[in-house]
């Protein structure tokens, strides 16, 4: 072993795994470092995948090239297509997943990529030379260069955890902290701060009484994460359950408020507003006698058992008395008590949309360091790094994706234009495009450029194309055969639509409310028969070119407002204007635009508190 890389990875978490396997499959030399390699891409907190919003982003890895869908799709213990009540744009995939074979399949996958090491050690320290990172120390006392270094080091960056008044210094529980990178980067001007998560205790499965409970199977259907129609779902399934705690429940843990380190001033940083602990949801709605209880399955032979919605730092005594209230588990049995932890983070506004620093060349932020919280998060901005380190050091240019070609692109443009008050998690509303960004189609907005820059195989590529050409041809189809009234009237009939007193494209039935394709094949033969000729994406298509004829109006409204917005983002001002000397600026647009130097006229108008009359006075600057 030399001890040189192309790049370096700092931390095995679902960041540093999917930067590291992302930077080796495009050529470079990576070195993953990690403190424990039995803990690959652990799932610190509940074992599930994706979500709202979050799962478009695990499609959106996947369509790319990235790990974690096909990672997903094979552990999966249930799945489960959120919001289907609601339109295409809201639709989100989720998986349980099965922990320990969660690890076990990252695991091979970095043991069978070539291009990729690994070393198990912690780093401390980074070499610099002439404002570029040059490699990193470590514990053990090694030094290893480097091209260019990701830091994805998640919650372990002084990392410090609360059971009541108990505080222990790790990562994660049973795991140390890191110490060194945090104040070496404070030394040399970059800004930091604390952040605060949390986890709920963990339940013997066999104390549970699952009686007192309400069963939540999973879907049964064709949807999974991947687009590859080789990788499918190989576990058992497993049911999830529904409890509630009770006004009993939340006199215990008011009671014990005064024992919080949320409460009493032990913890003084931020935590998650959109995943609050079970003390916090007692104190902010205050007028509710009950809050939902969701208990997850941790694996296919696993005992523990994930209390999701019982999230608490309270001491030990309180945790016990108070789920030991909640219906079913008047006698469960603890693994282990939940903890809050918190943690170094870095104002994300010091990054480029490549995250590459701005002060530092070649050194890259990933992950729950610029303030994001969540998996899913964490493993799209890990792709990101380890595209655009690799591009780095081998020419080529930066890769970026904009807001309305992906969640991602929504992601690290707020965090870079915005920065981050609270541990920052994606939704569906943050995307004011998401019509153009659904779950369905990641793959045609993505797979092309992630081929052209040779991450995604020929074999994605492939399945893509053909998937897209079936799409087509079926819409083409739709739209250009006719149905006369005495071959379909008993099918609408039956479907309480109204029935037909002239000839139609079968296009126009799609676009009734009451009818599906799907269910259309069955009462007319030459379209099943049309449909059948691709059984490889079968559902898929149906599904694509259903979304795509019934909701076209609004999606083709939205591709309109996209294409006129992004005109502002081929108008580059960064390190073109002197904000300060501008007057005609407000102050505090000034103060903005001189710290987060935007790259384009379109991110300066998403920055807060810049707003329209300064765009215009920008554009008038540039010429515009």
């Amino acid at each position: 072993m030399d001890f040189k890389y192309d790049i370096i990875v700092i931390g095995a978490g679902h960041a540093g795994c999917e930067a590291a396997v992302t930077s080796a499959n495009l050529g470079s030399k990576t070195l993953l470092i990690t403190m424990d390699m039995n803990k690959i891409a652990q799932m610190s907190c509940n074992p599930a995948i994706g979500g709202i919003a979050k799962g478009q982003i695990v499609r959106e890895i996947d369509a790319m090239g990235g790990q974690m869908g096909i990672v997903a799709d094979k552990t999966t213990i249930q799945f489960r297509m959120l919001n289907r009540s609601k339109g295409p744009a809201m639709w989100s995939p989720r998986s349980q997943n099965d922990r320990r074979k969660f690890i076990e399949e990252w695991t091979d996958i970095i043991a069978n990529t070539d291009n990729l090491y690994m070393w198990q050690d912690t780093v401390t320290q980074f070499i610099f030379e002439k404002n570029t990172v040059v490699g990193v120390k470590t514990t053990l006392g090694v030094e290893i260069r480097a091209k260019a270094v990701i830091l994805t080091a998640g919650t372990f960056l002084s990392g410090l955890m609360h059971v009541g008044e108990k505080q222990i210094k790790g990562g994660r529980v049973s795991e140390p902290a890191s110490y060194g990178i945090t104040e070496q980067l404070k030394e040399i001007g970059f800004t930091t701060d604390r952040m605060k998560t949390g986890t709920p205790m963990r339940l013997d499965e066999r104390t549970i009484d699952f009686s007192k409970l309400i069963e939540q199977p999973g879907d049964i259907d064709f949807h999974k994460f991947s687009y590859l129609k080789e990788i499918n779902r190989e576990l058992p399934q497993r049911s999830c359950w529904i409890t509630y705690t009770n006004e009993t429940t939340h006199e215990i843990l008011n009671r014990g408020l005064e024992f919080s380190p949320l409460y009493n001033g032990q913890i003084q940083s931020i935590g998650p507003r959109y995943c609050p602990s079970i003390e916090t949801k007692i104190v902010t709605f205050a007028d509710k006698n009950s809050h939902q209880i969701f208990l997850e399955p941790e694996g296919v032979n696993s005992t523990e058992w994930y209390i999701n919605g019982f999230s608490s730092s309270l001491p030990l005594q309180t945790q016990i008395d108070a789920v030991h209230t909640v219906l079913g588990l008047e006698n469960v049995q603890l693994f282990r008590p939940g903890y809050a932890i918190e943690y170094d983070f870095f104002d994300p506004t010091q990054l480029k949309h490549t995250l590459e620093t701005k002060r530092i060349k070649n050194l890259f932020f990933a992950g729950q360091v610029n303030g994001t919280t969540g998996y899913e998060e964490a493993s799209g901005q890990g792709l990101i790094a380890g595209i655009n380190a690799h591009i780095n050091i081998h020419g080529g240019n930066e890769f970026t994706l904009y807001r309305n070609e992906a969640y991602i692109g929504v992601l690290i443009d707020d965090l870079v234009t915005k920065g981050v008050d609270e541990p920052y998690r994606m939704f569906t509303s943050r995307a004011e495009y998401r019509i153009l960004l659904r779950q369905d189609n990641a793959d045609e907005r993505l797979t092309e450029k992630a081929y052209k820059i040779g991450l995604a195989d020929r074999n994605r590529f492939e399945q893509y194309k053909n998937k897209k050409i079936g799409i087509d041809t079926l819409i083409e189809f739709l739209k250009t055969t006719s149905i006369k009234p005495k071959d379909i009237n008993a099918f609408l009939s039956s479907k309480n639509s109204s029935e037909l007193s002239q000839g139609c494209k079968l296009s126009d039935l799609v676009l009734r409310p009451q009818v599906n394709i799907k269910e259309l094949a069955e009462a007319v033969p030459t379209l099943k028969q049309k449909i059948e000729k691709y059984f490889e994406f079968k559902e898929e298509i149906i599904e694509g070119a259903e979304i795509v004829l019934k909701y076209s109006g609004y999606i083709e409204r939205e591709k309109m407002i996209a294409d006129k917005l992004h005109r502002l983002e081929n108008i580059l001002i960064k390190d073109k204007l002197d904000y300060e000397n501008i007057q005609s600026l407000s102050t505090e647009a000034r103060e903005k635009l001189k710290k987060i130097n935007p790259k384009t006229i379109g991110q300066a108008s998403r920055i807060p508190g810049i707003s329209p009359s300064d765009v215009n006075i920008l554009l008038v600057m540039m010429g515009r």
